[in-house]
């Protein structure tokens, strides 16, 4: 098969290394891709924006399979674009997007299908929003409603805060996607994210993970895109998981095809548990990042036939084999992020890492430059690696890290610290 991944980060080096290893691959093509994509795909130069572009590409290439890896994409809606000219697509329509593109439709579609999520309030002036705000007290939940690139949460402990994001975010922090703002309640507990696939009918859940989303250590200071991650994730038991599946995941892919946008692709459910139960904190409709890291590298080239199956519609009857182990990913960061920070530092140290199924060295921001890897984004890599035990797997990816050679770019050193 010739097969189109659509992305430029650590997610769609992930998905590009799994698809890679599948024997159904003869051809693979990333567009952007990255410098790490390129070593093992080739990488094109078009607009995963514009679903004609994408089209036309895929037919002057001969193209079998379409991937998109990011949300953008989806909600611009590359997917339909796709499948109207009559090719195979892994993704979501642009209406059951909505799931991610606004987290007010998440929210009305949880209420109409009785699905457990905090209390919550739209608002599209900042006045009322402030008044809702001081009748309900701290800690408090404030949200940009679209998409902000997962940085468009303000989780406000004190009233002062969550006053000041309505204003920052009125004020076009997050640009559109602070258009209109959603209010929660504060939910306590741990939260773990939750992957299942689905086929439009069928679901099928292909793993748990843990994020870190903080920049510092010991889940400190101002949220990111994500500083690492591991698989599975302990506190995401088989109970709770069952819990998640019947009262939050499949009622909610019930009522997408009631309303005639049935889902088709991977559905990350974000859970906050607490007391042995969960509830939902967000949907994504695509794989997280850096979860799809841990996630492939435990996966392997069966990610191929459960992404073939949930695009022809015939995911009923697969199962996933998992090996009975565990992964874990640290992200390697320009410094000054998730604020201002300089592309263009070279890293060196690379070459020298092991790259194997236990072993791997994800790209997320990177370019190559007369033989140079430059960093060329605010998360730079994904240091990735299995264990017997999530703790041999710590220790497997820190010492990678101890390896590379980047004065500009840091990690946080406790990737994993909540279930070790």
């Amino acid at each position: 098969m010739n097969i189109l991944i659509l992305g430029g980060g650590g997610r769609e080096h992930g998905l590009a290394w799994a698809v890679k290893q599948n024997p159904k691959c003869d051809r693979l093509i990333v567009a952007p891709g990255n410098a790490g994509i390129a070593a093992i795909a080739e990488c094109a130069d078009i607009d995963i924006m514009d679903g004609a572009s994408v089209v036309t590409f895929a037919e002057e290439n001969a193209v079998d399979f379409v991937i998109i890896g990011p949300e953008a994409p989806l909600a611009a809606g590359v997917a339909d674009a796709l499948r109207n000219a009559g090719l195979l697509c892994f993704g979501p329509s642009q209406a059951a997007a909505r799931l991610e593109v606004s987290k007010a439709f998440t929210k009305e579609i949880c209420d109409a299908c009785a699905a457990p999520t905090a209390a919550w309030a739209r608002f599209t002036e900042a006045a009322p929003a402030k008044d809702y705000i001081r009748a309900r007290g701290a800690p408090i939940v404030v949200k940009a409603d679209g998409l902000a690139a997962g940085k468009g949460v303000i989780v406000a402990m004190d009233e002062a805060t969550a006053l000041a994001a309505i204003d920052e975010m009125f004020a076009g922090a997050f640009g559109a996607a602070g258009a209109e703002v959603v209010i929660e309640e504060f939910m306590a507990g741990e939260e773990a994210s939750f992957f299942v696939l689905c086929d439009g009918e069928t679901v099928l859940p292909i793993g748990t993970a843990q994020d870190h989303k903080r920049v510092g250590e010991g889940d400190t200071g101002p949220n990111t895109g994500g500083m690492g991650a591991y698989s599975p994730a302990p506190v995401l038991t088989d109970a709770i998981a069952q819990q998640a599946l019947d009262q939050i995941i499949r009622p909610t892919v019930a009522e997408l095809s009631r309303r005639g946008t049935p889902y088709q692709g991977v559905l990350y459910a974000g859970l906050m548990i607490e007391d042995g139960r969960a509830r939902l904190v967000e949907y994504n409709v695509r794989f997280g990042d850096p979860e799809t890291q841990v996630l492939m590298m435990r996966l392997g080239a069966q990610a191929l036939d459960l992404m073939l199956a949930c695009a022809r519609g015939d995911l009923a009857g697969h199962q996933v084999h998992w090996a009975d182990d565990h992964a874990l990913t640290v992200v390697m960061a320009a410094n000054g992020y998730p604020e201002g920070y300089d592309k263009g530092s070279e890293i060196s140290g690379l070459e020298g890492l092991p790259e194997d199924s236990f072993h791997m060295t994800f790209h997320a921001g990177t370019t190559a430059r007369k033989g140079k890897i430059l960093a060329a984004g605010g998360r730079v890599l994904n240091i990735t690696a299995r264990g017997a035990t999530l703790q041999e797997a710590q220790t497997r990816a820190y010492a990678m890290v101890d390896e590379i050679d980047w004065p500009e770019g840091f990690c946080r050193r406790d990737i994993g610290w909540r279930a070790l």
